[in-house]
């Protein structure tokens, strides 16, 4: 063999390693990049479901607040019953005091 064939042999040799390398780091930046988009989806995915946990929580609590502020105004309401009562009452023992006063 001449120079001029190793030289042509080299060049073919170092030409088909080069598209077989790329190839390869090709496949690799693929499965990296395919890698990375998984857990991207997976966290957003994982904080989705958080969030949607935590709003379910929140709707909870806050029928359980409304559950409580309807006790509370149903509670104000006969308390001003009774207070209104009460006055009358006293408005009475009043009334009855002055006459029995006047007398």
């Amino acid at each position: 063999m001449d120079q001029t064939s190793i030289f042509a042999l080299i060049g073919v040799v170092g030409t088909i390693s080069g598209v077989v390398f790329g190839y390869i780091g090709y496949k690799r930046g693929l499965q990296k990049d395919a890698y990375s988009e998984g857990i991207d989806n997976a966290t957003l995915r994982s904080d989705t479901e958080y969030i949607k946990r935590r709003i379910d929580e929140i709707l909870l609590e806050q029928k359980d607040t409304n559950k409580s502020i309807n006790n509370l105004a149903e509670r104000v309401t006969r308390v001003e019953e009774s207070t209104k009562q009460a006055h009358k009452r006293i408005n009475k023992i009043e009334k009855e005091v002055s006459r029995s006063g006047d007398a």
